[in-house]
Formats: C-alpha cells, structure tokens, sequence
C-alpha cells in the first residue's frame, strides 16, 4: 500500500505531518434528498483515520466481498495551523490549501450500520477510503463558497457541484467543528458531497475537475 503525502501542485512535498481526516456527512441538501436521509439541524462529523489516505493521481483499489462501493467527490481543506473554538473570522488564515478528494463508502455496510444504530466506520474508514488530490493554494479561489467542481466515470458526468450550495458554508463549517475538536496541522477536512453517488467498478476511469485549478484521471484496479 502506498505511502500517503501531501503534496503541492507541483507534487512537491508539502511540510507538514499527515494528520487525521474530518468528514462532513449530508451537507449538500440534494445528496441529503438522494439518499432519502432526514435533513441535520448541525453538520454531521465523523473521521476517517491518516491510513484511509491514498493519492488520487495513482490507480485506486477496492475492498473486495463487501458489496457496492460509491464515489462521493468533496472539496477538502488542508490545514496549515491549528483552530480550537474559533469563529469564522479565525479560519481563512488556518487554511493551507485547497484539493479534491473522494469519501468512498461501502454502501450496503453503511446502510447495514444505520438500520442497526451503529457508526459508519465500517463503511468508510477502511485502508485507502479518501484518495484525495494536490493541494493548490487558497488564493486561487476569489470565493472559497463559490468552488465548482465534478466527477465524471466512464466520460460521463456523475456529480456536479458548487460550494455555494453546502448547507453550512466553508469557514462556518471548520469554525463549528473546531468547537468539538481541534483541527491540528496537517488534517484534511471533507466538505460534503453533492447528489450523484453511485458504484465504481473495476476497469472504469473516474476524472475530477476544480474549476480550472485541478483536473485528475485515475482508474479503478
């Protein structure tokens, strides 16, 4: 298994630890509707450990044996210092930098879990669940709430989506989770994903694009 870095737009190493990863679930009200999931008064937090990290510029591998695996394309934030009980105020200057990353899921164990109650770990914190892009600088994006941004499969358009449609916006979000938790250095926080979810399968080639900032292809092994 591949030794996860991250890295700049130039693949250049980027200094600073591999830290843990902070998932957003049901923060696009469209893939909240999809699902068929209740709407959440407050944003839905779970975490996927650094060994769920992989890099999306290299071929990405399934689990096996346990059912559908969906893609599910989210911005995610890189953090170059720490917050602790910030306001939104405090974020932008805490943001190292800006990528693409996939939240897979194991959707039958996902729904297997929920049915009984129990946290979703199973479904997605598995070695190699959040392949995830370079990171390009913040200052590339004039409105980190206006980021657009899809996955295609196969060369067909599966999930379109746009940071202005998150149902809490961008610093509010990282402001509300660091009151939970502290974001340290290094940690990579999933920003929720838009409708479109839906199996990979072996052989298909998936392409991402960020505005004009980040465009990958990969494939599935």
């Amino acid at each position: 298994m591949q030794v996860y870095q991250h890295r700049d737009q130039a693949q250049n190493l980027i200094d600073c630890p591999v830290g843990k990863v902070i998932c957003v679930g049901r923060n696009y009200l469209d893939h909240v509707k999809e699902l068929n999931n209740p709407v959440p008064k407050e944003p839905i937090l779970f975490m996927k450990p650094k060994e769920a990290l992989v890099s999306l510029h290299q071929p990405l591998s399934l689990p096996e044996g346990l059912g559908p695996c969906h893609n599910e394309v989210e911005i995610a934030i890189l953090m170059q210092s720490s917050l602790t009980k910030a306001n939104p105020e405090q974020v932008y200057e805490a943001i190292g930098g800006v990528g693409i990353g996939l939240d897979l899921t194991l959707r039958e164990v996902q729904s297997r879990l929920k049915q009984q109650g129990l946290p979703w770990e199973r479904a997605k914190s598995f070695d190699g669940s959040c392949p995830v892009s370079h990171f390009v600088s913040k200052t590339e994006f004039a409105n980190l709430n206006d980021i657009a941004f899809s996955l295609k499969v196969n060369g067909e358009v599966r999930q379109q989506g746009n940071t202005q449609q998150m149902m809490t916006n961008m610093l509010t979000l990282l402001a509300n989770i660091s009151q939970s938790f502290t974001l340290s250095v290094g940690d990579i926080v999933m920003t929720g994903t838009p409708k479109g979810v839906g199996p990979l399968h072996s052989g298909d080639t998936v392409s991402i694009q960020v505005e004009n900032a980040i465009a990958i292809e990969t494939i599935i092994l």
